[in-house]
């Protein structure tokens, strides 16, 4: 396999200083998927832990390094779920964590970003914005500028849940993964392409937020206009140049999602296997519903990698449970 940023050896030793309240998650068959989707379905399950997605994962390596290297503090830009990720991890290692987010982002995230301790800032713009705050935050101050996905500890963290994966299913067909910023895709996509070559490695992204997705398939960074989504987790529009040349190497295909797809796919999760997933989470389930020839009678290993959802919203997007 051509080289990634991504290395083995480092993704096995992220295990050791990551907090086992994230490791080794469930991954199961869900048999009341199968004659919904027309595939067998494996689901790894990213919520069970406390900042209810699989960003803790990453955090953990972050700050590991933090404390044993420094600055003992650190700043991120983000929808909410790599805020609450890091602010937890910092807090137990006792690190200093700025968030900065978009007013825009899920209320439910900022609240618990902030009930775990970190500091909140808000910008009136997207997350990209969010980005150029974090960025001039950590130049003024003199701290650590958290960059999911460009940074490897974060896509390395998250690698671990490839370790895990093919662990514990030696033989799967597909692997579907959520594709925002890319440090899920590229680091689970590393540890299947190296220890499972046989496994198709497939990125889903929301059709209103397609910036890796284009980019992926041009072999260049595309950068896209603002982004139309429930999907937050996801939606950046400017590709990290660095992020996108790991997933040309790992990824065999990158698709788009339309929104109703997606909302389906969160249903389908709650009525089926009784899972609150965020919009992020339900991306590969909206895959195999808007392409079902593509699987049918494919053994499907699926990442619910969030479960962070407003809960006036989630309802309205599902219905009453």
């Amino acid at each position: 396999m051509p080289e990634t940023r991504l290395d083995l050896a480092r993704i096995q030793a992220a295990r050791q200083v990551i907090d086992p309240v994230f490791r080794d998650t469930p991954l199961y068959r869900c048999e009341a998927l199968d004659p919904v989707l027309g595939c067998s379905v494996r689901i790894k399950l990213e919520t069970a832990n406390p900042v209810r997605s699989f960003k803790g994962r990453g955090t953990e390596v972050v700050a590991d390094g933090l404390v044993r290297n420094g600055p003992r503090a650190a700043v991120c830009a983000s929808a909410g779920n790599l805020g609450q990720a890091l602010a937890w991890s910092g807090r137990g290692r006792g690190l200093d964590v700025t968030v900065v987010a978009s007013r825009h982002a899920t209320a439910a995230k900022l609240d618990r970003v902030r009930a775990l301790g970190a500091r909140l800032e808000l910008v009136d713009g997207d997350h990209e914005l969010a980005r150029e705050r974090a960025a001039a935050i950590a130049r003024h101050d003199g701290i650590r500028l958290v960059e999911d996905s460009l940074d490897l500890e974060t896509c390395e963290g998250a690698a671990t849940i490839g370790l895990e994966l093919v662990a514990a299913v030696p033989s799967f067909d597909v692997v579907l993964i959520a594709l925002g910023g890319g440090a899920l895709a590229t680091g689970v996509g590393h540890v299947v392409r190296s220890l499972a070559p046989g496994a198709e490695v497939i990125c889903v992204q929301p059709a209103g937020a397609p910036a890796m997705t284009r980019s992926w398939h041009a072999r260049r960074v595309v950068t896209t206009g603002p982004t139309n989504t429930i999907a937050d987790g996801v939606a950046g529009r400017r590709p990290i140049p660095e992020v996108l040349a790991d997933l040309l190497v790992v990824a065999d295909d990158a698709v788009l999602v339309e929104e109703a797809s997606i909302i389906a796919g969160m249903r389908l999760l709650l009525d089926h296997a009784g899972l609150v997933a965020e919009p992020s989470a339900a991306l590969g389930i909206a895959a195999i519903l808007a392409d079902r020839d593509r699987f049918a009678g494919r053994q499907v290993v699926t990442i619910v990698c969030g479960g962070n959802v407003d809960p006036h919203a989630y309802r309205g997007w599902v219905g009453p449970a």
